[in-house]
């Protein structure tokens, strides 16, 4: 299963749809991390299940979402509630709560994807204003069989190889 995520888009439209165009047949499942300053209704964001960010005003999105990719567990925040700026501790927490074995997460605009205490956290970064890198970022993460592949794409759909990573669930 290939899902898309994306995050801190921050009021762009034509190149959501740009991304959603370039993967529709790819992926079968799209997340959006929070601040695409939309609203819930737009064409941009139809497709997506999506959270709400600090610089959403759309209370139709929910501030966080769990949600079953190829049977592992997925926690979606956009992570202001969480600090993520500081620190990842308690999005730690919030993750093991629920019991997900990934943490997907926005708001510090850094792309990466590390192991934290079993759980995989993943940042796509921004589509708008990337720090710590020139590229802006999405990821399609791939599930299979306990085994995630997040690869890294720049705006033009090239693989930002340093980013990309394989880990075992």
């Amino acid at each position: 299963m290939k899902v898309l995520i994306i995050s801190d888009s921050h009021g762009l439209t034509e190149e959501l749809l740009d991304i959603k165009d370039r993967h529709k047949d790819e992926v079968e499942f799209m997340l959006h991390l929070g601040d695409s300053e939309l609203s819930s209704k737009s064409e941009e964001m139809s497709g997506f299940s999506v959270v709400r960010g600090n610089c959403d005003f759309d209370s139709n999105f929910p501030n966080d979402m769990v949600v079953l990719l190829n049977g592992v567990k997925v926690y979606l925040t956009h992570g202001h509630l969480y600090n993520v700026k500081m620190t990842l501790m308690n999005l730690t927490y919030r993750a093991q709560e629920v019991g997900a074995s990934i943490a997907c997460f926005g708001h510090s605009h850094i792309a990466g994807a590390e192991i934290i205490d079993g759980i995989l956290f993943i940042n796509p970064g921004s589509f708008r204003l990337p720090r710590m890198r020139r590229e802006k970022t999405y990821v399609i993460l791939e599930i299979v069989e306990k085994q995630a592949n997040v690869v890294f794409y720049d705006s033009e759909g090239n693989i930002v190889e340093e980013l990309s990573t394989k880990v075992n669930l």
